[in-house]
């Protein structure tokens, strides 16, 4: 991401932040994840087309039960490559915070409709 574009996407997110956590990470996905998770969460965001490993479905309660909220800590905060996953899921860390990074797999589980797992 260029630097103009983490400093609109930055002032987008804090003219926009709602008060409630869940809210948060919501607008949080909205801003970082749905490029290439989807609007409807389910892998198919406007560049999924042109990638060559599809983002994951995050609908899928399945797949998601699947995988434990530290990977998907450790994915979102480190990138995918951390969990050997594509190298196209970028690291957030330097962008959110560990809170915020634990919201957001917090919304997940809400959008899998799968619960926490350890």
């Amino acid at each position: 991401m260029s630097c103009v574009a983490a400093v609109f996407t930055a002032a987008l997110v804090a003219l926009a932040w709602p008060a409630s956590a869940a809210t948060k990470s919501e607008t949080l996905y909205n801003v970082y994840c749905v490029q290439c998770h989807g609007v409807t969460r389910n892998g198919k965001g406007i560049n999924s087309p042109a990638m060559a490993i599809q983002p994951r479905d995050h609908t899928d309660a399945k797949g998601m039960s699947d995988i434990p909220d530290s990977q998907l800590f450790k994915a979102i905060k480190e990138g995918g490559m951390a969990v050997n996953k594509s190298s196209l899921m970028p690291a957030w860390g330097d962008v959110m915070t560990d809170e915020e990074v634990n919201g957001l797999v917090a919304y997940l589980r809400q959008v899998c409709k799968c619960g926490p797992t350890k």
